[in-house]
């Protein structure tokens, strides 16, 4: 049978709120409380800068800066994006940080080609490229072989925020969303169902059976956090 993936659709949140969830979650999981989670959200306005870069390469930004313990360098997250961070524990055969960086894209990649858009990789530079255009960013952090951080999917993203310092090291024009490729619903919903199925498929998981919502408990609901539609 295919390990089951616990999908927690958290809707908009602060950067800091999401990352202390991470946090609690990569404990549980090292310590097999849970299984494997897939979180899905939105952010306000923030830059985090990871192991990669400093903080000097995002003096002079507006939004908040967070200084994180992930791969890569400085990027920005807002609202228009689709964020998803995976708490895995990943077993011995697949501990290859670079193979699950290719397999982070591949969900990626998949969800591009539900609209006949042809995505792919630039060698040397993690993440998901249309073109000559960047469109996702990757980067993770590993304690005790589980994973945490993860990809952010630019959908309705406000472009300007990237212009204030180097996404990734790289020149801010680079960056595109999905949204100056084909016609999107205004909701980020669409791009969840399209990534939750493909990393399904890339990391063969299958989904629990959905509970019955009763109470405010029900399934798409997290502590703290508002319910949402099921997927």
């Amino acid at each position: 049978m295919k390990p089951e993936l616990d999908v927690r659709r958290l809707g908009r949140t602060s950067y800091a709120e999401a990352y202390e969830l991470q946090k609690e979650l990569v404990e549980a999981r090292i310590e097999e409380r849970i299984s494997d989670v897939l979180i899905l959200t939105e952010h306000e306005q923030v830059i985090t800068v990871g192991r990669g870069s400093d903080l000097e390469a995002v003096q002079g930004v507006s939004p908040p800066v967070h200084e994180v313990e992930r791969g890569g360098e400085a990027t920005y997250h807002g609202p228009g994006q689709l964020v998803a961070y995976a708490i895995r524990y990943l077993p011995e055969d697949r501990r290859d940080l670079h193979a699950y960086l290719r397999d982070l894209e591949e969900s990626v990649i998949g969800v591009l080609s539900e609209f006949d858009l042809k995505a792919g990789r630039r060698k040397g530079l993690t993440g998901v490229w249309l073109g000559d255009k960047k469109i996702a960013s990757i980067g993770v952090a590993v304690r005790r072989w589980v994973t945490y951080h993860g990809l952010a999917l630019n959908l309705h993203t406000d472009l300007e925020a990237f212009r204030q310092f180097r996404p990734c090291g790289l020149d801010a024009n680079v960056m595109t969303r999905l949204a100056d490729h084909v016609d999107l619903p205004p909701t980020n919903l669409l791009g969840e169902v399209l990534l939750v199925k493909h990393f399904c498929r890339v990391f063969d998981y299958e989904l629990p059976p959905p509970e019955p919502l009763a109470g405010g408990d029900g399934a798409g609901s997290c502590a703290g956090f508002p319910e949402l539609p099921l997927l």
